[in-house]
């Protein structure tokens, strides 16, 4: 154990040393801890001292009896109980491992209240992925400025990260399936409780993780999403293209906006950033839409290290179709009852608005999965430096893939008293990930054909 510290203090010293600058891709005997002492994706493989976090065994990596795919996914630990409740009261004692979010939220809503469970290492990916991992530690590297990666594709770039804008491509980079088509709905929230479902849908394509890519095929696109509104009426019809990219450097996000009303398609470079997310009310930004997503440029970025925190993770049982969208939608946050906390291990990154740049966050603190690099939680501060949003990604094993990732996304607005939720499903569907998409899906020209008035 005291050797595990060790060699966790070296790579938390290596982030802070190297966090302002880009970095090379790390030694063949860093690389070689993968599968060793850490997990295939660069966490540490052992438990915590205490106990309270478990070693990870290969997380989640077949169903669980009786789940047949096109189900909402059974809760493989539904025998759990509640270890422990924290609520305002009580939330003293448990500061050290709560996100500065989590600590407004208990002290403005006395309704507001945190199970917690035993903690799972659910999270798992295919073998190919561990693989393209381990052989891009020592070749993925940041472009100049850090707004891209280079060196190859498939698996985590920086699985032993030198910084924090390493630790964020990670997570923009992390296995989340080939493909998908889903169904959900976002939820604006008045601080009554009152709301107006928009209800989307759509298909992503996650080339950067597709079998046999190469970065010469992937042409500096990582991922294609086509998303369309289908209710409530009066913006129904409306679709929203986006081409992700690599090298932010070369190319920035393309994004492409069709509109019913005038049966046109125009380029949409304001999908990006701190511009309001489509159907978001206002409450989040479209950089903000999978807890961070996009170019990294207008922050600098600062790998502070590990912690242990009580994060939302496992959610089944929020992710239920058991329940209806009114048991989850309570006002000022999403009913306590429904989530699920676990203490978890969590990279803590901070960014820091660039001077010259513009953006409503002026810091934002993100703490990531060390399992599955997916952001749990983040911390956002206005420019008087007051913490003005929280958010949190309630995650699951989607185990027929297998990936780690949300189910239900809340941004809480502290100063209003409102919050949106995003990615909601229990009364839809559930995801298909067992698609593959024509590369003409995702152009400007078939978006054209495929609007409806």
């Amino acid at each position: 154990m005291n050797m595990l510290k060790s060699k966790t203090a070296i790579i938390l010293l290596a982030g802070l040393l190297f966090a302002g600058s880009a970095s090379a891709a790390v030694s063949v005997e860093q690389a070689d801890r993968l599968g060793k002492d850490l997990t295939p994706m660069g966490a540490i493989k052992a438990g915590n001292a205490d106990g309270t976090i478990p070693a990870w065994d290969g997380g989640i990596t077949s169903p669980p009896a009786g789940y047949q795919k096109g189900m909402h996914h059974p809760d493989p630990y539904a025998a759990d109980k509640v270890l422990f409740t924290i609520t305002t009261e009580n939330m003293g004692q448990y500061a050290d491992k709560l996100t500065a979010g989590q600590q407004e939220m208990l002290k403005a809503y006395p309704s507001y209240t945190m199970n917690i469970y035993p903690t799972h290492r659910s999270a798992s990916a295919p073998q190919r992925i561990y693989d393209a991992t381990k052989a891009l530690a020592t070749k993925s590297q940041l472009v100049e400025g850090g707004n891209g990666v280079v060196g190859g594709v498939n698996g985590i770039p920086f699985p032993v990260p030198q910084s924090g804008i390493e630790a964020i491509w990670n997570h923009i980079l992390r296995w989340r399936g080939d493909a998908f088509d889903r169904n959900f709905g976002v939820a604006p929230m008045t601080r009554g409780g009152d709301y107006t479902m928009v209800e989307f849908n759509e298909k992503g394509d996650f080339r950067y993780s597709q079998q046999g890519m190469t970065e010469e095929k992937l042409e500096n696109v990582i991922a294609m999403f086509k998303q369309e509104i289908f209710a409530p009426a009066r913006v129904a019809g409306r679709i929203l293209l986006v081409h992700e990219t690599l090298d932010q450097n070369k190319e920035n996000r393309r994004a492409w906006l069709y509109n019913p009303g005038q049966r046109r398609v125009r380029r949409a470079p304001n999908v990006a950033f701190d511009n309001p997310k489509e159907g978001g009310d206002g409450l989040t930004t479209s950089d903000t839409v999978d807890m961070y997503n996009g170019s990294p440029e207008r922050y600098d970025w600062k790998l502070v290290g590990k912690k242990e925190l009580y994060v939302p993770y496992n959610s089944y049982l929020l992710h239920s179709d058991r329940l209806k969208y009114k048991d989850i939608l309570t006002p000022l946050h999403l009913n306590p009852d429904y989530l699920r906390y676990e203490l978890h291990r969590v990279w803590v990154v901070e960014a820091t608005l660039k001077e010259g740049m513009r953006h409503i966050y002026k810091k934002r603190t993100f703490y990531l999965d060390e399992d599955s690099w997916q952001i749990l939680a983040m911390d956002q501060y206005d420019s008087h430096d007051q913490l003005w949003r929280g958010s949190e990604g309630h995650c699951i094993n989607y185990y027929e893939v297998p990936t780690f990732w949300s189910t239900v996304e809340a941004h809480y607005d502290l100063q209003s008293g409102r919050y949106i939720a995003i990615n909601l499903n229990n009364e839809h569907s559930m995801y298909n990930f067992d698609v593959s998409f024509d590369a003409k899906e995702f152009t400007a020209s078939d978006l054209r054909r495929s609007g409806k008035r």
